[in-house]
């Protein structure tokens, strides 16, 4: 409900409020451009509204509106989403053809680099085809975790802590490393695939 209020409240705007669809549809490809895609989606579901009936813009508003949606999902929540047509929607129409012979891209889970970069330090990398990040993680880890246990045999207590730290420290930092490498290796995928999604369905431009 509150996407809808916001979007109204765009379009009561005294920028706004008396804008032609086209004026409407620059000024959300414009705040989509800028990274603004919940400003975006909210102007057109209020443009959608506001319309009333079915037009060539408001069948444009609604694709984009849909699309740009697919994006910040990905983004924010990395949820990989396909677009599921809509046949009273022209643009949509277009890009059915397209859509079957080009399925959303398969993502890998990063829970597996996640686990292998735990037990291996570097491992993950590895596992990802990231050989050079993987000799950096295994570089940064290793060697201060056989001091760890160099100090540990030795009974050097405060020594051993401080080891330990460093190890656990950079340790993480390289299962975090992984994870995130793993995530943005599937969203820059996703996102190939979504911006030719997008041209496919014949919009006038593009948010990007």
């Amino acid at each position: 409900m509150l996407k809808y209020v916001l979007g109204l409240m765009l379009l009561c705007s005294p920028m706004l409020v008396n804008a032609a669809p086209e004026q409407v549809w620059q000024e959300s490809m414009k705040l989509a451009q800028q990274g603004q895609d919940r400003q975006a989606i909210a102007l057109l579901n209020g443009a959608i509204l506001q319309s009333g009936q079915s037009t060539v813009w408001t069948q444009r508003f609604d694709i984009a509106k849909r699309l740009l949606k697919l994006r910040r999902d990905a983004k924010i929540n990395s949820t990989y989403n396909t677009l599921i047509p809509n046949n009273r929607n022209q643009h949509d129409i277009l890009m059915q053809n397209w859509l079957s012979q080009h399925p959303i891209p398969a993502v890998e889970d990063s829970f597996m680099p996640a686990l292998l970069a735990s037990i291996i330090p570097g491992s993950g990398h590895a596992w990802l085809g990231r050989w050079g990040d993987a000799g950096v993680a295994a570089m940064l880890v290793w060697p201060l975790l056989i001091l760890t246990f160099w100090a540990a045999r030795r009974d050097m207590g405060p020594v051993t802590v401080f080891f330990a730290l460093i190890t656990a420290w950079l340790w993480s930092g390289t299962v975090f490393s992984a994870t995130s490498l793993a995530e943005r290796g599937d969203f820059e995928m996703y996102y190939v695939w979504w911006q030719e999604a997008w041209v496919a369905s014949g919009l006038p431009s593009r948010p990007w």
